[in-house]
This record gives structure tokens, C-alpha cells and sequence, in this order.
């Protein structure tokens, strides 16, 4: 809640025993609201003294990029000026003097600048897990903490921790393009729709949260690109690619623009112009490359 937030952002002001829990630093819609809620849990279940605290792992400057993310806040009533962002707190200070502890969530490895963190990590809430087929299934990491809270502390969950999580479990749903849910996913909205009945119907949070993920409305061009970066390292170099989204009208406009450019793109025309009706729109890969400096 936003008594919680604002409480602890207060408290971490002061010398205390801290318990961070931090997402991925894409700081993607599953990372925030995992970290958001298994930090409410940890803070009605651990002992008297010790700070649970979620962290987003991405400066404060970079949170204007995750549009969906603010978008289900906002809806919410929580304000971004209660978070707390990585460049606003020293972990390895912390750390250094012995009062750190770590639950790392949607993520199982700390980047390099972190390395000296890794004694502190005392649990993991790792969205990969291993089949007895021997292939990986990714369940999401919200899906994971909402299944722990259910078990642990059911009378945990307010409608407003329900809203998030069940925000969450449908947008990663969403993202991923599959035809069905997971039966552990579709469990736990199961349950949630049925303690908090007055949940909004889920083609309405499909739907208004797919218009948000791909609006790029208040951003700078720069903001656009690194909105979606992608990062990619073969252990001395790293290569960014960013993903613009596009409606088809404006992809038509540019391939009419720059019909030399976009001559690849002739066949595609023509099959959308004759099948048109039948797509809303694409994602439109942006194929440019840019080598980051390690």
C-alpha cells in the first residue's frame, strides 16, 4: 500500500537491520510489483527491527520509460515520489557495515558491479525452473509471490495487492503471446477474482495495458529507444537493440516516404493492404545496432 511505502522510505533514513528486496534492472512490470509485494509481505512477517524494503534497480531519471509500470500505479493511487531507486540508496555501504540482506526477484544473478553483494543474498524468487523433461519453464515472478503470500499470509492480500499482481501475471500472459495461461497462473487469478470479486474484467486490463506498453506518449526520441533496450554481451563487448512500436498507418506513411529504404518492406505492403483488416498492428523491429561501451 502507499502507507507502506511512504513508512518505509522513512525508516530507511535511519540505522536499522535492512531486508532489500530488488527486481531486474529492466525494471520490468513483473520486477516491480514481485519487489513491491514480497517487501509488504516480508514486512508484516519479519521480526521487530528489520527494514523490508523494495528497491527499483534503475536511477530515478529512468522510470519514465516504463510506461505500463507507471500506468498501474497511477491507477492505483501510488506515487512515484514514495518509490526508492537504486541511485537513492548505497547497498554496498550497507552491506560493508554488516546490516544488508538481499532477496533477489526475476533475476538469480547479480551483475558485475554487484558481485561484492552476492553474501548478502538470502533468497532468490527465480522465474526459471527446470522440467522433468529437462527444458526451462518460465512461470513469472509475481505469480511466484502471489502463490507464497496466498500459502503463507492469505489475509495479506487487500484488493489493491490483488489488483498488482493479477496486473502483472496478465501483462507477462500478454507479452509472451501464449494461447493459455499456465494452470499455477490461472490458479491463482482464480483466486484472487474470486476473494475480491470486483476486480476489473481481464480483457479490460489486457486490453488498456497493451495500448500503454506500446504508447510512447511524453518521451523524448532518446527515452524511446532506451525504453525497450536489449542488451546483448559475449563477455568484452555489449550490443543494444531497442524495439519501436508503430501503428500500421505509420509504418505506410515512412515506407511512402522512403520507398528506397523500406524496398523490403514492398511485399509486406501489399499483403497488409489486402489482409489489412485482419491485423490492428506490428512491432516493428528497429534494426539499427549501437556498440555500448562496457
Amino acid at each position: 500500500s502507499e502507507r507502506f511505502i511512504n513508512r518505509s522510505k522513512n525508516r530507511s533514513k535511519r540505522l536499522e537491520k535492512v531486508h532489500v528486496v530488488i527486481g531486474h534492472k529492466s525494471c520490468d512490470l513483473d520486477s516491480l510489483i514481485s519487489a513491491f509485494t514480497y517487501a509488504y509481505f516480508l514486512d508484516k512477517v519479519s521480526p521487530p527491527g528489520v527494514l523490508c524494503l523494495p528497491v527499483l534497480n534503475i536511477p530515478r531519471t529512468e522510470f519514465n520509460y516504463f510506461t505500463e509500470t507507471r500506468f498501474i500505479l497511477e491507477e492505483l493511487n501510488i506515487s512515484e515520489s514514495f518509490h526508492i531507486f537504486r541511485d537513492e540508496i548505497n547497498l554496498h555501504h550497507l552491506n560493508e557495515e554488516g546490516k544488508l540482506s538481499l532477496t533477489l526477484v526475476n533475476n538469480n544473478v547479480l551483475t558485475s558491479e554487484d558481485k561484492t553483494l552476492e553474501s548478502a543474498v538470502v533468497k532468490v524468487i527465480n522465474p526459471v525452473e527446470q522440467c522433468d523433461t529437462g527444458f526451462e519453464f518460465w512461470e513469472p515472478s509475481s505469480s511466484l509471490v502471489a502463490k507464497e503470500i496466498l500459502q503463507e499470509a492469505p489475509e495479506l492480500v487487500t484488493e489493491q495487492l490483488a489488483h498488482l499482481l493479477r496486473g502483472s501475471i496478465l501483462f507477462n500472459w500478454m507479452s509472451i503471446e501464449s494461447e493459455k495461461m499456465t494452470e499455477k497462473q490461472e490458479e491463482i487469478l482464480s483466486i484472487l477474482e474470486e476473494k475480491f470479486p470486483d476486480l476489473p474484467p481481464r480483457e479490460d486490463i489486457i486490453s488498456v495495458l497493451q495500448e500503454t506498453q506500446c504508447s510512447a506518449q511524453g518521451l523524448s526520441i532518446e527515452q524511446t529507444i532506451l525504453k525497450d533496450l536489449k542488451e546483448l554481451s559475449d563477455g568484452e563487448i555489449k550490443v543494444g537493440i531497442s524495439t519501436m512500436y508503430m501503428t500500421l498507418e505509420v509504418r505506410f506513411e515512412m515506407i511512402k516516404s522512403f520507398p528506397f529504404y523500406y524496398s523490403g518492406d514492398s511485399c509486406l505492403m501489399s499483403f497488409l493492404s489486402l489482409y489489412g483488416s485482419l491485423v490492428n498492428y506490428l512491432f516493428i523491429y528497429f534494426g539499427s545496432f549501437q556498440q555500448l561501451a562496457c
